[in-house]
């Protein structure tokens, strides 16, 4: 078990290694709206990489494990090597990590970000749907995963939004992650096909109908075969409103 985002702290800083989808396809520019880019500068003193999604004008949701010394936030980014004029880009102003994150097991791996200032809806710009707490998401449903993430082990770097289609897998698909709980997971990727979120995807939202359901949190590595796992945000609802309502 790997996160998606300690190789690239490790080995990959943001101007040296760019980050995609596995298997996905060039996503139609501005046609995710909800996604942000994260640079997140460490203590260490690198500098990483991680995707996120717009919730509120003022919020943006992402993993645990992307936390920082500083985060800065890029809506509206199609092509992130450019300065596209749909570029909002905004200063998290608090890190607010789930309680209960635990980064051994890697569970309740779930942070939301206060931007230092509202975002401007724009085509661009604009926030996706989360599901109620007893919403769930059953095996066999295909979803989508957006992200700025590796395209393989080996693959060169592109600075493009990548999006690819997924199977949501029963409990058992994961049972070799030996920390995955269906509770608070998703069992994301068919192991008969190689599509996948990789290195640089880790934030990003699993998106059904819509709706963000998941959000991306680690897998193997190098990748053999799926499925990856992602944080539940359906077990998540009532300390998220909790946040957001500032209590």
């Amino acid at each position: 078990m790997f996160l998606l985002l300690v190789f690239l702290v490790a080995v990959l800083p943001v101007n040296t290694e760019g980050e995609e989808i596995i298997g996905g396809v060039a996503s139609s520019p501005h046609s995710r709206p909800y996604m942000a880019h994260l640079e997140i500068r460490l203590e260490e003193g690198y500098t990483a990489t991680c995707g996120g999604f717009l919730i509120t004008r003022q919020f943006v949701m992402t993993a645990a494990h992307c936390k920082g010394r500083e985060i800065t936030v890029t809506l509206g980014a199609h092509d992130v090597s450019k300065r596209e004029s749909t570029q909002q880009n905004i200063k998290a102003e608090k890190q607010i990590i789930h309680p209960n994150y635990d980064s051994n097991s890697n569970l309740h791996d779930i942070m939301l970000l206060k931007l230092q200032n509202k975002t401007e809806l724009t085509p661009a710009v604009d926030v996706i749907p989360l599901p109620g707490p007893s919403d769930i998401i059953m095996p066999g449903k295909m979803c989508w995963v957006a992200g700025w993430g590796r395209t393989g082990v080996n693959k060169p770097p592109s600075d493009t939004l990548r999006e690819v289609k997924l199977r949501i897998m029963d409990k058992d698909t994961c049972k070799y992650y030996p920390n995955y709980d269906d509770n608070f997971h998703v069992c994301v990727g068919s192991p008969t096909t190689l599509k996948s979120i990789y290195l640089g995807d880790s934030g990003g939202p699993l998106v059904c109908a819509g709706v963000a359901y998941g959000i991306a949190s680690y897998n193997t590595l190098p990748v053999q075969k799926p499925p990856s796992v992602f944080t539940r945000i359906s077990s998540y609802m009532l300390w998220i409103n909790t946040v957001l309502k500032g209590k």
